[in-house]
């Protein structure tokens, strides 16, 4: 798994989480990178919790027939794409998904959020918990991740 990161003290946080490489990310760069370190294959999917910053590079970190999971905008919502750019660069596919397709009523929304729930207390899923704040310091909490410093989640408590 080659994961990539924003900036080079992320990157041992990165290798401890299971990443075999990882790479600071540069937009110009990225791609040749990851072709690179793929021998020229570039991979099979990339899951993009970025947007617009990164959209691009993304896709063309792409093999032929690969998939980009695109489904954050913390620098953006993503650009519209040109269904012919998609094939123009090996028959790609992106989906774009959403919280909200996947918990169309209460019932498959229970069901969801059980098999979470059950993957946390099993210790599949375990959370990255970066800092805790006080209540009254939620403005301190918000600046931390507007300014990029956290690294794992931030939790408010009452």
């Amino acid at each position: 798994m080659i994961g990539v990161v924003s900036k080079a003290e992320s990157v041992e946080r990165a290798r401890a989480a299971g990443c075999d490489e990882v790479l600071v990310f540069d937009a110009a760069s990225l791609a040749a990178q990851v072709a690179e370190l793929t021998a020229g294959r570039k991979v099979d999917v990339v899951y993009d919790p970025i947007g617009r910053a990164t959209f691009e590079a993304s896709l063309n970190s792409l093999r032929p027939r690969g998939l980009l999971v695109s489904f954050g905008a913390t620098s953006g919502v993503p650009p519209a794409v040109e269904v012919a750019t998609l094939n123009a660069k090996g028959s790609l596919f992106l989906t774009r998904p959403s919280l909200a397709a996947h918990t169309a009523n209460p019932e498959e929304y229970r069901l969801r959020a059980q098999a979470v729930l059950r993957a946390h207390a099993d210790g599949v899923i375990q959370p990255r918990v970066w800092r805790r704040y006080p209540l009254a310091e939620a403005a301190v909490a918000h600046t931390d991740l507007l300014e990029g410093r956290s690294q794992g989640a931030l939790v408010l408590l009452p």
